[in-house]
């Protein structure tokens, strides 16, 4: 009785998210799956569903995935793991309209993943509002150690998140290359799917799909589960998410 309220709860909530599109929702998330997941342009999946006698124009494609990536990133960030009280903090360059803007992004010690944010700026403030993003998703599990590469910011931007209630307590700074090597290795792995020519077009663009990129990660990762974490599994999940029986079954 319960898991049949729930499906039904789910189904009903998949019919609200896509509503007014003219194509089914499991195609729909098939596409930015692929989009998020694999180093494809839109073309390139414009081209595998054309192989499958579906014409999907790129642009819609991209509309696809401007509208649900952020919506991925929403529903799949519930079934996270809390960080281990170790995290380390690092940001990597993302070209946006021919300029380079900054990716803050921490992940705990096992590699999990604790949150992001792009600016338009790598300062002060900049750190100071990825801080507060961070403590403020899960104000009753605060770091009790964070470990950052050398720039200025950090410093400061720790203590004024001690000082605006953020911390409960001062945590552990530590300032070393060795352990900035994982999430760097991480940096990678969210990128690899971006554009490689050119950056994204607007940094509006580039915020919501990267939420997608970010969440698509997560979902590889398997979200702490053990044992294989296989291809069709994320799917699933993903699947799930919207209310939808099969994902990337065409």
């Amino acid at each position: 009785m319960i898991l049949s309220t729930i499906a039904a709860k789910l189904k009903q909530r998949a019919k609200a998210d896509f509503q007014g599109w003219h194509f089914e929702a499991t195609l729909i998330v098939q596409a930015v799956s692929w989009y998020l997941r694999y180093p494809l342009s839109y073309r390139d999946i414009e081209e595998l569903f054309l192989e499958r006698g579906l014409e999907v124009d790129h642009s819609t494609i991209n509309r696809w995935v401007l509208a649900y990536a952020p919506l991925i990133e929403k529903r799949l960030r519930q079934f996270r793991k809390p960080h281990s009280g170790s995290i380390r903090i690092d940001e990597t360059y993302i070209k946006v309209r021919g300029a380079w803007r900054y990716l803050y992004r921490a992940i705990d010690k096992h590699g999990e993943a604790v949150d992001f944010q792009l600016t338009a700026q790598r300062d002060l403030d900049a750190a100071k509002r990825f801080f507060r993003k961070v403590l403020s998703a899960e104000p009753l599990l605060a770091p009790d150690r964070i470990g950052t590469d050398g720039a200025g910011p950090y410093p400061s931007a720790i203590a004024q998140s001690r000082e605006a209630g953020l911390l409960p307590r001062t945590p552990v700074h530590h300032v070393t290359k060795h352990l900035l090597q994982g999430i760097e290795s991480d940096h990678f792995r969210v990128k690899r799917a971006m554009p490689r020519v050119g950056g994204f077009r607007s940094f509006h663009t580039a915020r919501r799909t990267i939420c997608g990129f970010e969440a698509m990660l997560w979902l590889r990762k398997g979200f702490g589960f053990s044992g294989t974490w296989t291809v069709c599994e994320q799917n699933r999940l993903l699947g799930v998410c919207f209310g939808l029986q099969k994902v990337n079954e065409i």
